[in-house]
């Protein structure tokens, strides 16, 4: 059985980067955990951390429940993106 906080990362409304997270998981298995063979993937990671811990504190500062968006909220926010 997994640990409350394991099942939260798993969990698409409070984790964004779920399948950034696992994407480089299985680089670093196929890879035999050469760290440098997976530095796109590691990025590609940061980089939506970054993204959503932005969006995350923008909505604190103004007020918005729940701080980070839902996984369906965030398709839209990335839509409108382009």
């Amino acid at each position: 059985r997994m640990s409350r906080h394991a099942q939260q990362l798993r969990d698409h409304d409070i984790n964004p980067c779920v399948a950034e997270t696992d994407a480089s998981r299985k680089c670093m298995d196929d890879n035999n955990y050469k760290k440098d063979m997976c530095t796109a993937y590691f990025l590609k990671y940061k980089n939506c951390r970054k993204f959503w811990h932005d969006i995350m504190m923008q909505r604190k500062r103004s007020g918005v429940k729940p701080e980070m968006p839902t996984a369906e909220e965030r398709g839209k926010i990335l839509e409108s993106m382009g």
